[in-house]
């Protein structure tokens, strides 16, 4: 049996602290260990994109990430989008465009645009369009997602 080691991270500007075996996913340790479910596992191996979150600013496959090997880093999750109450305006977006439908593939679609958006925010639609094929949706066929995208791009804040 391998020892667990001590992760510590900071989660949506908490800094959080848990156990993981050295084999534990970032995603099993998000939901598992620190209780942050709004991160879906989907595939498992990093191509349907659900899990997607930021590490250090940058969108990554919580699925293909260890926990320890995210010691010490700063971690967004979908739960860190909303103030409170308040959805964040791409949250808002996305309802507005009824850019879901299940909802399973939604926190790895916003936080896929979220970093689409920054990194390059005078997006095209078919920037958009090939940026958001990133993560599989399998109920909306992308037009509202695209749609809300593009709104959040041209006058969204980042």
């Amino acid at each position: 049996m391998t020892a667990k080691r001590s992760v510590t991270v900071t989660v949506n500007g908490e800094t959080r602290t848990g156990e993981a075996e050295p084999r534990m996913l970032l995603s099993d340790f998000l939901r598992d260990t620190l209780g942050l479910t709004g991160t879906h596992v989907g595939c498992e191996h990093g191509i349907c994109g659900a899990c997607t979150v930021h590490v250090d600013g940058e969108a990554a496959r919580s699925c293909l990430m260890l926990a320890v090997q995210a010691d010490g880093a700063e971690i967004e999750t979908v739960e860190g989008l909303a103030d409170g109450e308040t959805l964040h305006r791409l949250q808002q977006l996305f309802s507005k465009h009824r850019a879901l439908q299940c909802g399973f593939c939604t926190p790895g679609m916003l936080m896929t645009a979220l970093d689409l958006v920054r990194h390059r925010p005078n997006l095209t639609e078919a920037e958009i369009r090939s940026g958001m094929a990133a993560v599989l949706c399998r109920c909306t066929g992308y037009e509202g997602i695209v749609h809300a995208v593009a709104e959040y791009a041209s006058g969204g804040e980042r």
